[in-house]
């Protein structure tokens, strides 16, 4: 598995559910900032950011980046939500990915 990969893997979500992602970033920086999130589908191969993150402000507290609810997904489709952020002089990228299931 990829460094990249955060280390839950892949999460399963359900087209009525609305859930908050946390993400730890221990294993990149201890002090996490900027946080900028894309979604895409990769059922469609389509970036759908704006139609599952309708409001899209992740935070970044020490080691932890909250994303914001992520919604509307469609049955049968796979995500891929990746999450660019900042460490002290470092840029770095980690991804997950979200099957919906029903």
């Amino acid at each position: 598995m990829s460094v990249l990969v955060v280390a839950e893997g892949t999460q399963e979500q359900s087209a009525d559910e609305e859930l908050i992602y946390t993400i730890d970033t221990t294993e990149w920086t201890s002090n996490a900032s900027s946080p900028t999130v894309v979604a895409t589908d990769e059922t469609t191969d389509e970036t759908v950011t704006t139609t599952v993150f309708p409001t899209n402000t992740p935070s970044a507290s020490e080691a932890e980046i909250t994303l914001s609810p992520l919604k509307a997904l469609t049955k049968g489709h796979l995500y891929r939500i990746e999450i660019k952020f900042t460490g002290g002089s470092n840029k770095w990228e980690c991804y997950f990915k979200v099957k919906c299931t029903m």
